[in-house]
């Protein structure tokens, strides 16, 4: 007889990662493509998930959202699974620091289904979000440089309407999270970050297991 365990979640093991991956849709042609050409390129092979961008797509449909804001664009690849989720006229705002990567993601993003949808806004996130106008978007996405999460994520909660989403990668830091001395500042400053967004009054939300860990949140005010 199965041990009923609806009172406690489930351990997520690697096993079962790749079991939920394997059921989830994988990336098109296109997009293999764009990520074999990004690596060859020279840019880090760090993008978000498969089965990680479909369950953000997922949220950004049933949170209707039309206007997103992404802080880290990389090659591309998550603002044009973003994009894909979005209705005709959504649009994805993606700011990039790293020339090199500002020009690859925009070469594909000129190449893609979702050419319209996309723009590149080139910068430091401290200095382009706080052009953007408050209100302005449905849903963020952040996942650049861990030391400006604490920024970006003040600036996102002023661009991101009341009731929209917010989404934030690494929140397992590289899977060192649980570290107690650990080595790299990037971990420190994720797991500074956790406390900082687990005690923020204006959301509610939670890390999903999915990829590096997803925080998942909605701005309640």
């Amino acid at each position: 007889m199965l041990r009923r365990m609806s009172a406690d979640s489930t351990v997520v093991s690697s096993a079962l990662i790749a079991y939920l991956a394997a059921r989830t849709q994988g990336d098109d042609e296109f997009l293999a493509s764009l990520k074999r050409e990004s690596l060859a390129a020279g840019i880090p092979a760090i993008q978000i998930s498969p089965e990680q961008a479909s369950f953000m797509q997922v949220l950004l449909k049933l949170s209707k959202a039309r206007e997103v804001v992404e802080v880290g664009t990389l090659a591309g690849y998550s603002a044009i699974q973003m994009a894909r989720a979005l209705p005709a006229g959504g649009r994805v705002r993606s700011v990039e620091f790293e020339d090199k990567h500002a020009d690859f993601a925009e070469a594909w993003v000129a190449r893609s289904d979702v050419r319209e949808r996309v723009t590149v806004l080139r910068g430091d996130g401290r200095a382009v979000l706080p052009r953007l106008e408050s209100d302005s978007a449905d849903a963020c996405f952040i996942d650049a440089d861990k030391a400006g999460y604490e920024t970006y994520l003040r600036e996102c909660l002023r661009i991101v309407r009341v009731g929209g989403l917010v989404m934030v990668d690494n929140a397992f830091a590289f899977g060192k999270l649980l570290d107690e001395n650990p080595d790299e500042e990037s971990v420190r400053h994720v797991q500074r970050f956790n406390e900082v967004m687990a005690k923020e009054p204006r959301v509610r939300g939670i890390i999903v297991p999915i990829g590096d860990g997803l925080w998942v949140a909605v701005r309640e005010s």
